[in-house]
């Protein structure tokens, strides 16, 4: 496992903690891997009751290390990228996040494939994928919609604009919101009370809680895959990247 993914299981909770503070904890593909390992290992674990997401340092994660995806750009089924969205879809033990700072991009939309979501009172959520010539991904443009509903799905999708805690609890993104010093804590004692629970009954629920609507989220995320595999090769995710790290507006307007 990369060692920037910290994975520790007591009391019944396998705990994976993104650990790039010095980078915001930008995910690159060792770490995506190593997050795709963590989580198949703790659902094949009789012990493992439950799965924590978290992160060392104040920032969840800056989304995606666009100096590894530029360099890198994979869209196969078995990437490492790939690998993680689908362990988080298909998890069948119950998967909660304690977020802290910001969460951009996938670490937003990974959120949507989480039971609970604990976040601090300083958290700043952002989907930035139209911005950066891209498309949503880990099937947010399906779950989004269903827990927001359409226009506001529409509006965090298309504006980009930053979710506040406040928001994120008026909106249903996250179960609760917990001062910064207190957030790990409490999120290890809801995976503890999880723990405790009769397993075969909560796995059960959970899958009964996913089987609402009509497309799965595996078939969203296999169209998104596509799209978002072709967009990575645009010439507009070459702006976008170029304009990032040269700290301008990006320039679209020869886009087609």
């Amino acid at each position: 496992m990369s060692s920037n993914i910290l994975s520790t299981r007591e009391a019944g909770v396998a705990t994976l903690r993104l650990n790039r503070p010095e980078k915001k904890n930008a995910i690159n593909l060792a770490m995506y891997s190593g997050l795709a390992d963590g989580i198949a290992e703790a659902e094949c674990d009789p012990d493992v009751r439950a799965i924590l997401l978290s992160a060392v340092g104040d920032t969840f994660t800056a989304g995606n290390d666009l100096h590894d995806f530029a360099n890198r750009p994979e869209s196969a089924d078995d990437a490492p990228a790939a690998r993680f969205l689908r362990a988080i879809a298909q998890a069948q033990k119950p998967l909660v996040a304690a977020v802290d700072g910001n969460a951009v991009g996938v670490g937003f939309t990974m959120l949507l494939h989480c039971d609970l979501v604990f976040v601090s009172d300083r958290v700043r959520l952002r989907a930035p994928f139209v911005d950066l010539g891209l498309v949503p991904e880990a099937a947010s443009s399906l779950l989004l919609p269903r827990l927001v509903g359409h226009l506001r799905a529409a509006e965090i999708l298309f504006l980009c604009d930053v979710i506040d805690a406040p928001k994120a609890l008026q909106l249903g993104l996250v179960s609760a919101v917990v001062p910064a010093a207190e957030l790990e804590s409490h999120a290890q004692r809801v995976c503890q009370r999880l723990a405790q629970k009769p397993p075969g009954a909560l796995r059960l629920t959970k899958a009964l809680l996913r089987e609402s609507g009509h497309a799965t989220a595996l078939e969203r995320m296999a169209h998104e895959g596509e799209l978002f595999g072709r967009q990575l090769r645009s010439p507009e995710v070459k702006e976008a990247i170029a304009a990032f790290f040269e700290k301008r507006a990006p320039d679209f307007s020869k886009s087609r």
